[in-house]
């Protein structure tokens, strides 16, 4: 290759990566705009109970997952960090890094990938940490079975047993009629390797959003076995998913429609 045509290969691979990167950030603060706007316009949302997050300290928020596509926990991650001018930090899985723009987007918005210490390191430096124990599982949810939890995994409160923090209780409830799962369609989940794929309305439906956040469950004290920790992880996970249960019960039955 001559060493002008390596010249100019080299000039169009700084211009490609630097237009790739302008329209990442142009898309990522249109994604964020496009947030505020469904939360304040489209959704409605109204929030209840934001004086149970601790001002200052650890805590982790654990809440439902629901709705076809996950956009909850956009939402979820919007609402409670304006509202809370506090930073929160979401685990999420590897899938959501990535899509274009969403992924990075959640990146530099306090999401990182999901291990097994469920954000430990954010907790004990004292921030906050915001987790959807039902996972993928609970977006699976047929419409007939919207606000019925599946069974949490026990991560989060074995994070909470070891660094001591208190669990609160979150529900969301709209996400379910926002973007109901109609089907399934198998053959599109293999081409793009999703864990499935929707059948759900292109665009989310104007459902009434409403966050509720219950009172902080304060963590058991550390126990020294690892059988008392299993067991008191357990409980905790127990008590966690029986709160978030008994708020979406409440919100869910209070409501004449989901679209007022």
């Amino acid at each position: 290759m001559s060493e002008s045509l390596t010249d100019f290969v080299e000039a169009a691979a700084v211009e490609f990566r630097l237009f790739r990167r302008l329209f990442g950030e142009a898309g990522e603060i249109a994604w964020g705009r496009t947030l505020d706007w469904l939360v304040d316009d489209w959704f409605r949302l109204d929030v209840l109970g934001l004086e149970n997050v601790p001002a200052e300290g650890a805590a982790m928020l654990v809440a439902n997952h629901s709705g076809a596509w996950g956009l909850d926990a956009f939402v979820f991650h919007k609402v409670l960090t304006r509202g809370l001018r506090r930073p929160l930090h979401i685990p999420a899985d590897p899938l959501t890094f990535r899509i274009p723009v969403l992924g990075s987007y959640a990146r530099k918005n306090g999401g990182f990938p999901i291990d097994p210490t469920l954000g430990m390191e954010h907790l004990n430096t004292g921030e906050l940490v915001g987790v959807f124990p039902e996972g993928v599982a609970g977006l699976e949810k047929p419409l007939s079975e919207r606000y019925r939890l599946r069974p949490f995994s026990p991560g989060f409160a074995v994070t909470a047993v070891r660094t001591g923090v208190p669990v609160v209780p979150v529900a969301i409830v709209g996400a379910e009629e926002a973007s109901p799962k109609l089907g399934e369609i198998p053959a599109l989940a293999r081409l793009f390797d999703l864990p499935y794929f929707p059948l759900t309305p292109a665009f989310p439906l104007p459902a009434k959003w409403l966050i509720s956040i219950g009172e902080p469950i304060e963590a058991p004290a550390r126990p020294s076995s690892l059988a008392e920790r299993s067991a008191a992880a357990r409980a905790l996970c127990a008590e966690a998913q029986a709160a978030v249960q008994d708020m979406l019960d409440h919100e869910v039955g209070r409501r004449d429609t989901p679209f007022w």
